[in-house]
């Protein structure tokens, strides 16, 4: 049975400051929770509608009620387990020579399909600015489906990355070249801006090339595509090419 304690801490995992307090971080899933062994996140402890669908070595299980994993779950119609895992170790940097830039993504489910995307087309590393939402928000981690286990997330000041990186910065702009003759370099950051107000100057200022997705629309009054769907179009097109 869960205390009332523990339960009062899973609870305040969905904000930031409290993963940080604690130290750890919310899974909800069966699929997701048999996968984290074989990446760098490390299973502090198990909760479990049936443990027997869900066994990991050397780590402490607990079965609980339907209604005790209602309480603790961030999902509307929770799954079967969840896990509480620890935040990370911070690794060493190093460039990928294709990545993702995220210059102030403040929606969870954008970022969460942009880190899917990034592991279906094998893009290895997505760097974010700092004021871009938490990678560990379990809206995040819902929305990737898994992905964050695969891809490598982390936070930078942009304008001193963009200035310093050997690769070249590509960043999307309404008046850019036409993405379908672009001739994209073999090594690359794709830099995706803010929802609503999209890149900030310093980042935009730092682009060696800007690019656009063309309409083709008979009316062409869309003004703008959701930034994870263009992240989608995007890499879609760069890897036909492959």
């Amino acid at each position: 049975m869960l205390s009332s304690h523990k339960i009062k801490i899973i609870q305040s995992l969905d904000k930031k400051k409290f993963r940080q307090k604690y130290n750890l971080f919310l899974v909800e899933g069966n699929k997701i929770i048999q996968e984290i062994p074989n990446s760098a996140f490390k299973i502090k402890e198990i909760f479990s509608l049936n443990l027997e669908n869900l066994k990991i070595r050397n780590v402490e299980s607990s079965l609980i009620s339907p209604a005790e994993l209602k309480k603790i779950s961030f999902l509307q119609h929770p799954k079967d387990s969840l896990a509480l895992c620890e935040l990370p170790l911070e690794s060493p940097f190093q460039e990928f020579s294709k990545q993702i830039i995220l210059d102030g993504i403040q929606d969870p489910g954008n970022l969460g399909t942009i880190i899917r995307l990034a592991d279906w087309f094998g893009i290895e590393q997505i760097i974010c600015s700092e004021d871009t939402v938490d990678y560990l928000n379990p809206k995040v981690l819902m929305a990737s489906m898994g992905s964050f286990l695969r891809v490598k997330i982390c936070y930078k000041n942009l304008e001193d990355f963009c200035a310093e990186t050997e690769n070249a910065n590509l960043g999307t702009d309404m008046k850019g070249e036409n993405i379908y003759q672009f001739q994209f370099p073999e090594r690359f950051n794709l830099i995706l801006g803010n929802e609503g107000k999209g890149m900030r100057p310093d980042t935009f200022k730092n682009l060696q090339h800007k690019i656009t997705i063309p309409r083709f629309g008979n009316y062409q009054n869309t003004e703008s595509l959701n930034v994870s769907m263009a992240a989608g179009i995007i890499l879609g097109h760069i890897f036909s090419k492959k």
